[in-house]
């Protein structure tokens, strides 16, 4: 059948668009590093230090506190009390909120706050929160609660739409902040008992660097709702709660897409001693493998905790897998955690650096998303997390190269094919 010329112009035109919107989505806004980095100073020269607060990120600060809460039976109670606790305003910014019971505790304690006249801000990522119901939304606007969704489609945001805002960020009164990998869930309710149950870390912090994670906050509150939010009941005077440094590390494709990149390839780079490295979804570039191989080649004793065969989304570790290669051949120690799925995302470098927050260590992360991780420059923190993965490596599987190198024809044929998209996961 003969097309008319109109119809063949709609369908150009339509074709055109589509392509276009997806280059927006799926191309980086900004220029990738694409230069290995020097290896200038290890990790306790001061420069280090001041290469993370100046060239990088905000300030470090001292006089922080930072508590770690090890799964759902500790993470959920510490953050619903101090949600209830509040006395003038609660910031609060996840990737997955869902329907469930603990979902329900979340929505209650929010809007009971609201309707006491605690200033409630919540902002969800419209596909991490896709499996909400609107009525438990709509039941947290009618008590007060200040509710907006973060790249919602619509036709001006489309270019946006594969830009999603992976940040865990909860601030009570501008003095206490939470921080780590757990989504409002049932699936990271328990201890991580049993494959239903999901192991994660989080975080409770108090001090000046809360400052800055209310500050991260509303950088995507004011991209998703043109409000600036300030003065004392978000801003208060802070006052030295330990003597820990910190710093509040963020990056969006908006603007300075690259630093949490650039910030973990610094980090490893400086590595003089260890590197623990404990992430839900590796899929490490290009850069990073050889930053990797590069600290294992100077003594470095690398070891990386991923997720087994239990996890939720089988091609991302088929194209993590993919990549094992080299790091193996290179004396990096891999395992795979066992029990249940492995969410955790930390970086624990020389047994003084702890970075924890919402960060993959995957492209996505990298480049794609917006993020937010807490730096804190404390050996007896820093022991303290190693020691957690320690309790995580018992329950992990080593992986060794002649294992990877002997493993089935069809894995291996699914690792290519998963590492052909490995730049979206």
């Amino acid at each position: 059948m003969r097309i008319k010329r109109p119809m063949v112009v709609l369908i150009t035109c339509i074709a055109t668009l589509v392509a276009g919107l997806l280059v927006l989505n799926f191309a980086p806004g900004e220029k990738k590093i694409d230069t290995q980095l020097t290896r200038l100073y290890d990790t306790d020269d001061p420069q280090f230090r001041r290469s993370l607060g100046v060239l990088l990120g905000p300030p470090i600060i001292e006089g922080n506190k930072a508590e770690v809460l090890l799964n759902g039976d500790k993470i959920f109670p510490a953050m619903l009390d101090a949600i209830r606790s509040a006395q003038k305003s609660i910031s609060f910014e996840t990737y997955i909120y869902w329907e469930g019971t603990i979902g329900r505790e979340f929505t209650d304690a929010l809007s009971e706050r609201a309707r006491a006249g605690v200033k409630v801000h919540v902002l969800l990522d419209w596909i991490g929160s896709m499996k909400i119901d609107d009525k438990s939304l709509d039941e947290m606007r009618r008590a007060g609660v200040e509710v907006h969704r973060y790249h919602k489609p619509v036709w001006w945001k489309l270019a946006r739409l594969n830009n999603r805002t992976h940040r865990k960020l909860l601030i009570v009164d501008g003095k206490v902040g939470f921080t780590g990998g757990v989504g409002i869930a049932d699936k990271w309710r328990g201890h991580a008992q049993d494959p239903e149950h999901w192991r994660d870390s989080h975080f409770r912090v108090e001090g000046p660097v809360v400052g800055q994670m209310q500050a991260v906050f509303n950088d995507n509150w004011t991209k998703a709702t043109g409000a600036v939010l300030d003065g004392p009941a978000y801003f208060p005077a802070l006052v030295a709660q330990g003597d820990m440094p910190a710093q509040m590390f963020s990056s969006s494709p908006t603007g300075g897409s690259e630093s949490m990149h650039l910030m973990y390839l610094l980090a490893i780079t400086a590595a003089r001693h260890t590197i623990h490295l404990s992430n839900s979804y590796f899929v490490p570039d290009e850069l990073a493998v050889k930053a990797l191989v590069a600290a294992a080649k100077r003594g470095v004793d690398v070891r990386i905790i991923t997720p087994g065969p239990i996890i939720d989304s089988d091609i991302v570790r088929a194209a993590s897998r993919e990549r094992w290669g080299e790091l193996l051949e290179a004396g990096i120690k891999m395992a795979e955690y066992q029990p249940t799925m492995y969410h955790v995302k930390a970086l624990v470098v020389d047994s003084l650096l702890v970075s924890v927050g919402s960060t993959n260590f995957d492209n996505r992360s990298f480049i794609l998303n917006d993020e937010a991780n807490l730096n804190v420059l404390d050996p007896d923190f820093a022991k303290q997390q190693e020691a957690v993965f320690e309790d995580d490596w018992k329950h992990a599987r080593p992986i060794t190269l002649q294992a990877w190198q002997n493993r089935p024809f069809m894995e291996k044929i699914g690792g290519k094919l998963a590492d052909l998209i490995g730049a979206q996961l």
